[in-house]
């Protein structure tokens, strides 16, 4: 029966405690990959466990009211993308947000070059974050994409895509900052598979604070009884009900 907007995922479980003071390099690098892979492949989409702590959290939320951070503001409701307001990232990035971009890029570059296999496209990722924006900035998109999210009470995010240009990478990683239930309530993440000859097939999915959500930014495989073949995805945000929600998106690809 095909899963509707509703269904809540699960997390894919494995201790990591974020309050010591490892780095977040290291938290990421301690991640079952394995796991992560096959829910990649089988449902389009992977949780994390936690890898930000509160106040790591806390911190990068804070960096939303100063502006020296920032290469552009969008406010949504004016550009017809939803209502709430994001804001880009301007080099140099944070250390926490440099450090995500850096560490979670290697292993889903393996992912993304298998995919493209999968759907016989002539395209391999480099393995590091560093040789990938060099494709990027050959291709002229030299401006840095992360970005934070602020909705609050009726705001939402339109399904769409994070397309920037020629060049792209088929992930991006999102983790909420706020804390669902205590600083707002709604604001679920939707995913939409827009199937070929059949109805889309969308999902609700939760966010704790500080946990991590890797999904597929334009399209993914799906296999079919004469090998895979590519299905569109877009994301997007419910309407708050009430409070405020922070939202850290990290995406790999730079934009013109």
């Amino acid at each position: 029966m095909p899963r509707g907007i509703g269904r809540t995922s699960t997390t894919l479980e494995r201790g990591i405690d974020v309050e010591t003071e490892t780095k977040i390099a290291r938290r990421v690098e301690e991640l079952d990959w394995t796991r992560i892979h096959r829910a990649l492949d089988e449902q389009g989409y992977a949780k994390t466990p936690r890898i930000l702590s509160g106040a790591e959290c806390e911190e990068l939320k804070g960096l939303f009211g100063e502006e020296g951070h920032f290469r552009s503001v969008v406010d949504m409701r004016r550009v017809r993308f939803g209502s709430g307001v994001y804001k880009y990232f301007d080099n140099p990035l944070p250390e926490a947000v440099q450090e995500l971009r850096e560490t979670f890029y290697p292993p889903l570059s393996e992912v993304a070059n298998e995919w493209a296999r999968k759907l016989g496209i002539e395209e391999e990722f480099p393995v590091t974050l560093e040789a990938f924006r060099r494709h990027c900035h050959e291709a002229g998109q030299t401006r840095p994409t992360p970005l934070i999210l602020r909705y609050e009470e009726g705001d939402h995010n339109a399904l769409h895509q994070d397309v920037y240009g020629e060049v792209g990478f088929p992930f991006q990683v999102l983790t909420v900052l706020s804390r669902r239930e205590e600083d707002y309530t709604g604001g679920e993440f939707l995913l939409m598979t827009q199937r070929p000859r059949a109805q889309s097939i969308g999902e609700a999915i939760t966010l704790e604070q500080g946990e991590i959500l890797i999904f597929p930014n334009k399209h993914r495989p799906v296999e079919g009884k004469r090998g895979h073949y590519r299905v569109n995805v877009r994301h997007g945000v419910s309407p708050l009900r009430s409070g405020e929600r922070y939202a850290l998106g990290v995406i790999f690809h730079d934009a013109e």
